[in-house]
């Protein structure tokens, strides 16, 4: 039930009058299977299994799921069937097929294939957290991440999400840490870390499981290095990797965490998906609350 990868967003006072119909919007733009010759389709779905309700609330928080499927029709099999219905048009006509005549046999090629073609489905799930104002992606690329915005902005208006503001460089924040061997406070650093040059064709170095030794650390910045991506644990509760841009990666409960969430063997499934929601969305606000000021807010 934990997110994984965090794109965090802020909502704004708009959010106010589209709580009590956020189903119902929502539902304008449901997911639909795609027809034969779509090869992409995107809508939203249930979040949980046998609830039909698109926007979910568990103590005051609402969870919703955006579902992208598209179909696998790579473009080696396009083109091989291009090539050899070419060949076979070059053999009738006595001459080899011109740009046009291609390009039409190449949209007709694939018209043919995409109905037999498999389909892969991925559900990017959305929490809302209305008390503090958080909105967040459960998305490994900033892709999925701006699909779900967009669909957001399609079936809610006038729209109720904004970036967050920097007001410093996590870049240069992270660094910092590093250099100084102190994190902030409630936090500890762990052994991963990525690197990055400046320049239009930046080198980058990352470190797996590695503590840097401060004389690697102040040499990587006297060559021009920042850190843009860092291994840290909140509380002991929470480890995962703070990126040059707020974004939060590979999250993960800690054991305190994992006791507290299986410590009742006569959960349901449904009461389990709740009290995993709960706390999780519980514990996030804690730790947005600890790390994002750090870099959302202007230095003083």
């Amino acid at each position: 039930m934990w997110f994984k990868n965090l794109k965090i967003f802020r909502l704004t006072d708009h959010w106010a009058q589209h709580i009590e119909t956020l189903g119902d919007a929502l539902l304008a733009h449901a997911f639909n299977p795609p027809e034969d010759l779509q090869a992409s389709t995107t809508g939203w779905v249930p979040p949980r299994e046998a609830d039909d309700r698109l926007a979910v609330s568990i103590s005051g928080q609402y969870l919703l799921a955006f579902r992208i499927e598209k179909k696998l029709l790579p473009a080696s099999v396009v083109n091989q069937t291009v090539k050899t219905r070419a060949q076979t048009i070059e053999a009738e006509q006595g001459y080899t097929p011109g740009r046009k005549q291609l390009r039409d046999l190449k949209e007709s090629v694939t018209d043919e294939l995409l109905p037999r073609a498999f389909s892969v489905a991925r559900d990017v799930r959305v929490w809302i957290d209305p008390v503090a104002k958080w909105l967040v992606i459960d998305a490994a690329s900033a892709a999925q991440s701006d699909e779900v915005l967009s669909a957001l902005g399609r079936s809610l208006y006038p729209y109720p999400v904004e970036p967050l503001k920097l007001g410093q460089s996590p870049s240069a924040l992270m660094t910092g840490w590093l250099l100084d061997g102190q994190p902030p406070e409630g936090f500890s650093i762990d052994g991963d870390s990525q690197w990055q040059a400046s320049g239009d064709q930046a080198a980058s170095i990352r470190y797996v499981r590695h503590d840097l030794p401060e004389p690697t650390i102040q040499s990587h910045v006297q060559d021009g290095y920042q850190c843009v991506r860092l291994a840290l644990t909140w509380q002991d509760r929470i480890s995962f990797v703070l990126t040059d841009t707020g974004d939060i990666k590979r999250l993960s409960a800690l054991d305190v965490l994992q006791e507290r969430a299986h410590d009742s063997l006569t959960q349901t499934a449904e009461e389990r998906f709740e009290s995993d929601f709960t706390l999780m969305s519980a514990e996030l606000v804690k730790l947005f609350d600890d790390l994002l000021p750090l870099f959302t807010e202007e230095p003083s």
